[in-house]
């Protein structure tokens, strides 16, 4: 049985004080002990969250990270820093990451092996384009997106890594896939894991992003292969959040 897990992006918002505020709204609810709960806030606010989140079972998270663990790069954060900050999760090969800030699949497979190496949780993001799924082209990038980042990750490591299913004209836009078409794209991801790691494919956890909300969060964990959302406004308001996270109580 694979645990459901809603992990939040925050991505580049909320003051100092707002997230303080939002977080402590998020853990004063009685939110459902069978449901994995995560918040991946920016990297200047891991400490301050960190402290907030002690007594609760929420993890915490980040968007990003490098996969070298030091060295003479300006600006970035490794694996190893955020390991000593108690970060758990962190979310890679996110869409905005690939298209805004021009990463490679090559470069997130090395954060995906970075990450697993320095005993982190990586998110793996995955999704095409419109223009590609009106292509019929949907599954031969998605394909090659999940060998990509795998490249190289063993056996023993598959069952920590939670897969995110995001198509990329769903995020932002109001538009979400139907259940059946995130179903449909996730079994078919199930089916690459099942490819080259047998029967661990069914260990693993799943998800999908996109446009997600508490009025349709019930119908897509509905899915066999569903495992959980990676969600990004609706976890701004802590209501939102949270009905998220009790879609089944």
């Amino acid at each position: 049985m694979r645990k459901p897990v809603i992990i939040g992006n925050w991505k580049m918002n909320k003051s100092l004080d707002d997230a303080k505020l939002l977080i402590k709204n998020i853990s004063s609810e009685n939110l459902d002990i069978n449901v994995e709960k995560v918040v991946c806030v920016p990297f200047v606010y891991v400490t301050e969250v960190k402290k907030l989140l002690e007594e609760t079972d929420i993890g915490l998270g980040v968007q990003n990270m490098y996969f070298e663990n030091s060295g003479a790069f300006t600006g970035e954060i490794s694996p190893m820093m955020l390991k000593s900050c108690g970060v758990s999760y962190v979310i890679l090969g996110h869409s905005e990451r690939r298209t805004i800030f021009k990463e490679t699949d090559e470069m997130i497979n090395k954060k995906v092996k970075s990450a697993l190496q320095n005993d982190l949780i990586p998110i793996l993001c995955c999704g095409e384009t419109l223009e590609e799924r009106n292509s019929k082209v949907e599954k031969e990038i998605v394909e090659k997106q999940i060998r990509s980042a795998l490249d190289g990750i063993d056996k023993n490591d598959i069952e920590k890594v939670i897969i995110a299913y995001e198509p990329i004209w769903a995020i932002g836009t109001g538009l979400t896939a139907s259940s059946d078409d995130a179903e449909d794209m996730i079994k078919f991801i199930r089916n690459i894991l099942n490819d080259i790691y047998g029967y661990l494919s069914q260990k693993v956890r799943i998800q999908y992003g996109g446009s997600v909300k508490p009025n349709n969060i019930k119908e897509l964990m509905g899915k066999e292969n569903v495992d959980g959302a990676l969600v990004g406004g609706a976890c701004l308001e802590s209501t939102s959040f949270c009905a998220l996270v009790n879609y089944n109580l």
